[in-house]
């Protein structure tokens, strides 16, 4: 079962990698890269169920807050440009 939600994690990963790749606009690209972020913590989360696994919650509590004030970052640099 852990199997399966990974690769639908992965398929969720592909879509926002392609929708970074294509937005037309760079709101669409920080939103997509927002997205990737959320999508790794997933995983790590999903990885870290696993038995034997050397994936500790902290690994995912340090890249949400790096996603978090990154697109907190990125925002405001939206915001300034007026794009």
């Amino acid at each position: 079962m852990i199997d399966v939600a990974l690769v639908i994690t992965s398929a969720a990963a592909l879509l926002f990698v392609a929708r970074m790749l294509r937005g037309p606009a760079l709101a669409d690209r920080v939103i997509s890269v927002d997205g990737l972020v959320s999508t790794i913590v997933i995983a790590v989360t999903i990885a870290s169920v696993r038995p034997g696994s050397g994936v500790v919650e902290s690994t995912v509590l340090v890249v949400a807050l790096g996603g978090f004030v990154g697109t907190a970052i990125l925002a405001r640099v939206i915001e300034r440009r007026g794009s």
